[in-house]
């Protein structure tokens, strides 16, 4: 039987952190969400940008996820910073506590997104990148886009 492919609506997206780490690795991780926080998930309105994310007693959290409180919410709506705890596999996790304990290695959010209507997290396992490492992406980057440019115009003759 084929299986449909996955639908996948990104609600959120952290583009400085490829900018800012070499990413080694990422695993996908569900989320611990309340009722509103779907909601103004599915509004887009979330931000990714100094989150992080930490192995604490053998479980892993995200912290400084900011979603905005839910505009038609009540009383009951959540708090916009809280900690919330990311749902892997054990081995995902044991693994995870090594990696994270030798040095320089990070858990960076890469970016929240709707899988089959649950919310997904991509986690990356990352270490930080040197100033003269980003130096060398951004001229890589614009020697590729001058190249692309010349092709371009050659193609046009």
């Amino acid at each position: 039987m084929d299986k449909a492919p996955k639908a996948i609506k990104i609600a959120a997206e952290n583009r400085k952190a490829r900018h800012d780490y070499h990413i080694h690795e990422t695993y996908e991780a569900g989320i611990v969400l309340t009722g509103t926080e779907v909601k103004s998930l599915r509004a887009g309105k979330a931000n990714l940008k100094d989150s992080y994310a930490r192995v604490e007693n053998s479980e892993v959290f995200l912290h400084n996820l900011h979603i905005s409180p839910y505009e038609q919410g009540n009383r009951f709506n959540h708090e916009p910073l809280r900690t919330r705890k990311l749902l892997l596999h054990r081995f995902e996790i044991n693994k995870l506590i090594g990696k994270v304990r030798e040095k320089g290695y990070a858990l960076v959010p890469l970016k929240l997104y709707f899988s089959r209507g649950k919310v997904k997290v991509d986690l990356a396992l990352a270490t930080g990148k040197k100033l003269y490492d980003k130096r060398d992406d951004i001229a890589e980057r614009d020697a590729k886009r001058e190249m692309d440019r010349a092709f371009r115009e050659r193609q046009k003759e």
